[in-house]
């Protein structure tokens, strides 16, 4: 598709908006988000100039961002980054996009953590590294080690607790529990795939653009977050805490898979739009 003519980012923007009107609900602000990270700039300064001239410099690559987004392309993987827990983190189609819902992880973590000093934490699955990062972030005095089984997401991940300079994370690469030997975690926490392999919304929106592997389990979407619940026992401390995100309507299961498994204090808690999201569980062997 050929690119308008562009007067002033107004203008630019106001095309942009009715190229992505039929792909997005935020057309206006995917337009914005994708000028600014061409320009970098603010959003601000968007409005502060807007009768600026957009020179051919800056409008080629604006243009072809916007025809990419036409195609489908979710806004993250075309800037390379999304902000988590007001921090910036890198993407790229090698990890899952950080979405607000993972951050309840977080929450939950810091709530069950409060007044302990010392604290080992086990993150699997860590993808771009969003919560083992933002967790050794926010608890300076813990030992946080964060495992995904693609040597990719890894990288990644390494990347961004370098350049927060996050010291107190390190990385291993690992199916699940399987290159784990240490023991003892104060909290375990993961973000699997539990979304069953026929799921609709599988072919819909970013979800198509996503690595397959980080989000499709087998068993209705449960197989991943039976061995997660199941092995974790083995490596936690006595009272140490499990927390699993999964899918707004299995937490029914997911709370049957914990008490299976012996669980203690099983407990669902919901997103930030209501829909039970996380699970989680004390380990307390008997």
């Amino acid at each position: 598709m050929s690119s308008p003519t562009v007067v002033s980012i107004q203008t630019a923007l106001s095309q942009a908006s009715q190229q992505l009107q039929h792909i997005s609900d935020s057309a206006a602000l995917d337009a914005e988000v994708l000028l600014c990270h061409c320009l970098g700039k603010s959003r601000s300064f968007l409005r502060a100039w807007s009768d600026k001239p957009l020179t051919s410099e800056q409008a080629e690559p604006f243009w072809s961002l916007i025809e990419q987004r036409r195609q489908g392309q979710p806004i993250a993987y075309l800037t390379g980054e999304r902000e988590f827990w007001s921090r910036m983190f890198t993407v790229t189609p090698d990890v899952l996009i950080p979405r607000p819902d993972s951050e309840l992880l977080i929450e939950i973590s810091l709530r069950l953590l409060a007044g302990q000093h010392a604290r080992k934490i086990l993150e699997l699955g860590t993808g771009s590294g969003i919560l083992a990062i933002t967790l050794a972030a926010e608890l300076a005095l813990a030992n946080v080690l964060a495992t995904d089984l693609s040597p990719a997401a890894l990288s990644i991940a390494q990347q961004n607790a370098t350049n927060m300079q996050i010291p107190n994370i390190i990385f291993l690469q690992s199916n699940w529990f399987e290159s784990i030997s240490e023991t003892g975690f104060d909290l375990i926490l993961s973000n699997p795939p539990y979304i069953p392999v026929d799921d609709i919304h599988l072919q819909l929106g970013d979800v198509r653009f996503e690595p397959q592997t980080a989000l499709v389990s087998a068993d209705n979407g449960l197989r991943d977050i039976g061995i997660l619940v199941d092995e974790a026992r083995t490596h936690l401390k006595p009272g140490g805490f499990l927390l699993i995100e999964h899918g707004y309507n299995q937490h029914n299961a997911v709370q049957g898979i914990f008490n299976a498994f012996n669980y203690q204090q099983v407990a669902t808690h919901q997103d930030l739009s209501g829909n039970p999201r996380v699970t989680s569980g004390v380990w307390n062997p008997t």
